[in-house]
């Protein structure tokens, strides 16, 4: 089966090595490839939806050419069969023709397989990818890559509680940083994390990830964290709640 990462690196497996390299290096094409693939295999799009997403910047005559040509690309890349089609106007990967690390990742994510879908999330989606003039591309693939930040750093989160409670302290450690590294702007994180911390004894720990989100938020926002947040700086409060 063909395989498409995108956490991370980019890749192409399962075919000529020549030919993943030549379709990669087109970022439209390789644009409407993650499009696909991350609105699942088996869904079919409006043709022009596709224009709209990657080509706005032309007319309609000129966009349909643009998406006839970026589609062959992949047909010749991928095989003939990898693509599906309902008429003239509606076009999608074919079920099961493809397998993606990103979709992959969020299949074990709703499975409860966090250990699973972390060893997936190598790093964000698409880092540092952009199309030029493709803005709704671009909030599509912002939007999507934050999702999967987030229920990245909610498994995360969510071995360190299952550690703690197994008693498996070191693991519960390491897995309650990454959440925070995962979600490095979200204050409740940080405030769960810390409390675990403390639990856990880490004390210098606690500190450490407070003190990080705090010189974050003044060098980005010119902000202090929450008067919740830096009482936890002090010492955690009595029997306050983790989850």
């Amino acid at each position: 089966m063909l395989e498409l990462r995108l956490l991370g690196t980019t890749d192409l497996r399962g075919v000529d090595a020549a030919a993943a390299d030549a379709l990669l290096s087109q970022s439209k094409v390789v644009a409407l490839l993650a499009y696909l693939a991350l609105e699942r295999p088996g869904t079919l799009h409006r043709r022009d939806r596709l224009v709209g997403l990657l080509w706005p910047e032309l007319d309609q005559e000129h966009a349909r050419a643009a998406l006839r040509k970026a589609v062959h690309a992949l047909r010749r890349t991928l095989g003939a069969d990898a693509l599906a089609a309902r008429g003239d106007e509606e076009i999608g990967l074919a079920a099961g023709s493809l397998w993606c690390d990103a979709i992959a990742f969020e299949e074990c994510v709703e499975r409860h397989e966090y250990e699973a879908a972390l060893d997936l999330y190598r790093r964000d989606l698409l880092p540092g990818f952009y199309v030029a003039d493709a803005g709704e591309f671009e909030d599509w693939l912002d939007r999507a890559r934050t999702a999967l930040r987030d229920r990245a750093a909610a498994a995360a989160w969510s071995i360190a509680a299952r550690s703690e409670e197994a008693g498996k302290l070191t693991v519960s450690t390491r897995y309650a940083r990454q959440a925070m590294t995962l979600a490095p702007a979200d204050e409740r994180m940080l405030r769960r994390v810390m409390l675990l911390l403390d639990r856990l004894g880490d004390r210098a720990g606690a500190l450490f990830v407070y003190e990080d989100f705090a010189r974050r938020l003044k060098r980005e926002y010119g902000a202090e964290p929450s008067a919740e947040t830096q009482a936890l700086r002090g010492g955690p409060r009595p029997a306050s709640p983790a989850r």
